[in-house]
């Protein structure tokens, strides 16, 4: 057992003649799976029709991917412009989740108006399994060894209290790293909680737990992001990341001031049962 423990996870979980299945691509389709089957759930009870979210992400997942993919070749433009074809070489790396969250939320925006139903009721249904979703996701880096902060000794992993299998993961190539995706994970993971428990027990107004979800996750992002290694730059000053995390974090803060003084009868998220009410206004 002590041996296992000692010995660093195969990325690959599965190989059959020259395919490979990944250890990354069965969290993200395992992450998917529960928040999509999570998220439909609670959408029935908030009188959307059966599968509505279902339906979304079939159409969410893959604009979503594409988000990631263009948000990251954006910021990395200069390599790719000189190296066209490797745009299309996402098995080789580079896709970013906030590039993910953006096209997701389009995709999202242009469903609802289609079906006719409130985006904001939607986006506070979507965002606690979102973030379980995100949580669950960062273990995938976790497998590939990626998405890791600046070096560290064994003693300071050691420190942390964590579980061996953690630590060894770590070691890439002789040398400790940050578990950035922990810190991550494990703050999204409190995250969901708190917006669990503000969506059933807090007189929040609708809209109010999807702006919670940026300022939670924006604030940590930005604090963690300071200490990866793979981060990409704006201008070579600040880390996009950092930048996009500080605008969404500032920005839900002023919507919710906005929409308390401007809309002060705007309903609570537990009494509402009809996403197509004239009350949620978007």
């Amino acid at each position: 057992m002590n041996e296992f423990l000692l010995q660093t996870i195969n990325p690959i979980a599965i190989e059959i003649g020259g395919l490979q299945v990944r250890w990354y691509g069965i969290i993200i389709a395992s992450a998917i799976y529960i928040a999509a089957t999570l998220a439909d759930r609670e959408a029935t009870k908030k009188g959307f029709r059966k599968d509505f979210v279902v339906d979304l992400v079939f159409w969410a997942i893959p604009l979503a991917f594409l988000g990631a993919r263009f948000y990251y070749v954006l910021f990395e433009w200069k390599h790719y412009v000189a190296n066209p074809i490797d745009i299309i070489k996402i098995w080789e790396g580079g896709i970013a989740i906030y590039g993910g969250l953006i096209g997701g939320a389009l995709t999202t925006y242009w469903f609802c108006k289609k079906e006719e139903v409130s985006f904001t009721l939607l986006l506070d249904i979507l965002a606690p399994v979102v973030l379980l979703a995100q949580s669950i996701g960062r273990w995938g880096n976790f497998t590939n060894q990626e998405a890791h902060g600046a070096e560290v000794t064994r003693q300071f992993l050691e420190n942390l209290h964590l579980p061996s299998f953690i630590i060894e993961q770590m070691n890439i190539n002789g040398v400790y790293y940050h578990p950035t995706f922990l810190y991550e994970s494990l703050w999204s993971a409190l995250g969901v909680i708190l917006l669990v428990i503000l969506r059933k027990k807090a007189p929040i107004k609708v809209g109010e737990i999807a702006a919670t979800y940026l300022v939670w996750y924006g604030c940590g992002r930005f604090v963690i992001e300071g200490m990866r290694t793979d981060s990409l730059w704006l201008f070579g000053v600040i880390r996009v990341s950092q930048a996009l995390s500080l605008i969404l974090v500032i920005g839900a803060i002023i919507w919710v001031w906005m929409q308390r003084k401007n809309h002060p009868q705007r309903p609570t998220y537990v009494s509402v049962d009809d996403p197509k009410s004239s009350d949620l206004w978007i």
